[in-house]
C-alpha cells in the first residue's frame, strides 16, 4: 500500500448507502478545499492580466508567462508529484505541496517586478503539481462502493465550481480592490484557504507509508517525460502566436521519439525491478488506457468551446471580462447539479452514465452552433445560455463518472501516478483543444485586428471543431466501457464461495 488512506473512509453502513460522514467527511473536505485551490488558481489571474501589466509596466509576453507557465509547469510536474506521493506517503506530500503553494501565494501577492512574479508562479505550480495528484489518490484509495462515487461527484462538482470562481472571484476582488491592494489580491486570497487546508490535512489526513519495496525516483524517467511534454505542450502553447515558425513543428516531430523514448526506459526499469515513474503494466488495466484516450478529447473540446466563447463574447459582442464570465455561470451550475446527480444516475445506469453525459454535451454543442449559426451578431450571452447549460450538464455527468472509472482498476501502490497521468492528459488535452479549435476560429477570422462583425462567423466554424470533438469523444467511449462490461461479465461468471 502505498501512502494514501490506509482503510476506507466511513462505516460500512455509509460506504453502502453511499453517504460519507465522521473522518471520511473530513477528509473530503480537506482534499475538496486543495482542490478548489489548484483549480482556481489556474482562471482567477486571467483578470488581472491588465492590472498587472499596468502596475509593473510589464510586457504582455512577461504576463503571458506568469499565466501560462503556471498551467505548464504544473502539467509537466503532476506525473512526478503522484509518483512521489507513492513513494513517500500521500499525506506528507499533500502538506509539503500545500505549504509550498501558500508561501509561494505570499510571495506572489508581493512580487515586485514582472521576473518575480513569473518565479512564484512557478513555484506556486510545484506545489499544485504535489498536492493535487494526492487528492485523486485519497479518493480511491479512501473511499469503496458509493461512497466512492459520491466522492467524485463532489470533486467533479468542485473543479465545477473552482473554475467559474476563479473568473468571478477575481473580479469581484480587483473591483472591490481591498485594503487597495488591487490586484495582489487575486494571490493573497489563497493564503487563508492554504492555511486552513494544511491545518485539516494535518489533523485528518492519515499519515500512510511509504510505497513498500520501492526506493528512489525514477529521474531519467523524469527527464525524458518532461522532455516529451515540453516538446509537445510549448508549442501548442505559444507556437500559434508566434505563426507556426520551423522550431515549433521541428519540437513537435521529435515529441514521438521523445515519448518513444519513456516508454523505452520504463519497460526495462520495470523489467530490471526498478520503480517506473509510470508503471507500464498500467496501461494494461484497460479502464485506464481507455480513459485516458476519452479524456484527451473531452477536455480538448471542453477547452476549445471554452476559449473561443471568450473570444466571442468579449471582442465580437463587447462584453467586459466580469459580464463574460458571468454568461458561464449557467453552464456551471448544470455542471455542479449534474455533477452531484451522477452516482444516483450510476446506480441506474452504470457506466453508461457516460454515454447520457457525452450524447448531452454533444447535442448541446450542436445547440449552440445552431444558435449562433442563426443568430450571427446577435449571438450574445443571454441566447447562449440554454444550449450552454444543456453542455454543463452533460459534462457534469462525464467528468466524475470518468475519472472514477478509469482509476478503478489501478492498484492502491500506483494511484497516485495514475491520477498524475491522468490528470496531466487532461492538461494536455486541453492545450490540444486550445490550440486545433484556436486554429480553426483564427484562419475563419482571416487573422490580424479583425473587425467584431467577422466573430459570429468565426464563432461558428470554430464551433464546428467543438462538434467533432465532442462525436470523437463519443467514438471513442465503447473502448472505455469494454472494460467494466467484462469483468462484469467475469464476476457473473464465477461460481459463488461455498458455504462454511
Amino acid at each position: 500500500m502505498s501512502g494514501a488512506i490506509t482503510a476506507p473512509a466511513g462505516t460500512d453502513a455509509e460506504r453502502a448507502h453511499g453517504r460519507i460522514a465522521g473522518r471520511g467527511l473530513w477528509t473530503l473536505l480537506v482534499t475538496m478545499a486543495g482542490t478548489f485551490l489548484a483549480i482556481m488558481d489556474s482562471f482567477i489571474v486571467n483578470v488581472a492580466v491588465p492590472s498587472i501589466r499596468a502596475e509593473l509596466d510589464a510586457t504582455f509576453a512577461e504576463v503571458e508567462l506568469a499565466v501560462g507557465g503556471y498551467v505548464l509547469v504544473y502539467g509537466l510536474l503532476l506525473v512526478t508529484g503522484g509518483r512521489l506521493g507513492d513513494l513517500f506517503g500521500t499525506r506528507r506530500l499533500f502538506l509539503a505541496g500545500t505549504a509550498i503553494f501558500t508561501v509561494a501565494s505570499v510571495c506572489a501577492g508581493l512580487a515586485w517586478d514582472p521576473v518575480s512574479l513569473i518565479v512564484f508562479r512557478v513555484a506556486q505550480a510545484v506545489g499544485a503539481a504535489c498536492f493535487y495528484p494526492q487528492v485523486l489518490a485519497v479518493l480511491q484509495t479512501g473511499f469503496t462502493g458509493r461512497a466512492r462515487a459520491t466522492a467524485f461527484a463532489v470533486f467533479g462538482a468542485t473543479i465545477g465550481f473552482a473554475s467559474i470562481a476563479g473568473q468571478l472571484v477575481g473580479g469581484l476582488l480587483i473591483h472591490l480592490d481591498l485594503f487597495g491592494l488591487g490586484w495582489r489580491n487575486v494571490f493573497l486570497v489563497n493564503v487563508p484557504l492554504g492555511l486552513l487546508t494544511l491545518a485539516g490535512a494535518a489533523r485528518v489526513l492519515p499519515a500512510g507509508r511509504p510505497g513498500e519495496g520501492r526506493t528512489g525516483l525514477d529521474l531519467a524517467g523524469v527527464g525524458l517525460l518532461s522532455a516529451a511534454l515540453l516538446l509537445v505542450t510549448v508549442p501548442l502553447t505559444v507556437g500559434g502566436q508566434a505563426g507556426w515558425p520551423a522550431w515549433a513543428w521541428a519540437s513537435l516531430a521529435c515529441a514521438g521519439p521523445a515519448a518513444a523514448a519513456f516508454v523505452a526506459w520504463e519497460r526495462r526499469l520495470a523489467a530490471r525491478g526498478g520503480t517506473p515513474l509510470v508503471d507500464p503494466a498500467l496501461f494494461r488495466v484497460r479502464t485506464f488506457a481507455a480513459g485516458n484516450g476519452v479524456a484527451l478529447a473531452f477536455f480538448a473540446g471542453n477547452a476549445g468551446l471554452f476559449f473561443v466563447l471568450t473570444l466571442h463574447l468579449q471582442h465580437g459582442t463587447g462584453l467586459s471580462p466580469l459580464a463574460a464570465g458571468l454568461t458561464f455561470a449557467p453552464l456551471a451550475a448544470t455542471f455542479a447539479l449534474a455533477s452531484l446527480l451522477a452516482p444516483r444516475l450510476q446506480r441506474r445506469l452504470g457506466h453508461h452514465v457516460l454515454t447520457l453525459g457525452y450524447a448531452v454535451n454533444a447535442a448541446g454543442t450542436a445547440g449552440l452552433l445552431v444558435t449562433a449559426w442563426l443568430s450571427g451578431p446577435a449571438a450574445t450571452g443571454p441566447l447562449l445560455v440554454p444550449a450552454l447549460a444543456v453542455i454543463g450538464f452533460g459534462e457534469g455527468l462525464g467528468v466524475s463518472p470518468l475519472i472514477g472509472t478509469a482509476l478503478a482498476g489501478v492498484p492502491a501502490r500506483d494511484a497516485g501516478a495514475a491520477g498524475g497521468f491522468l490528470e496531466t492528459t487532461v492538461q494536455l488535452g486541453m492545450s490540444l483543444g486550445v490550440t486545433v479549435v484556436g486554429l480553426v476560429f483564427a484562419a475563419a477570422l482571416g487573422g490580424g485586428e479583425a473587425a467584431p462583425a467577422a466573430y459570429p462567423g468565426a464563432f461558428t466554424a470554430a464551433l464546428l471543431g467543438n462538434l467533432a470533438l465532442a462525436v470523437v469523444t463519443l467514438c471513442l467511449l465503447p473502448l472505455l466501457l469494454r472494460g467494466p462490461a467484462v469483468t462484469a461479465r467475469r464476476t457473473a461468471a464465477a461460481p459463488e464461495p461455498s458455504a462454511r
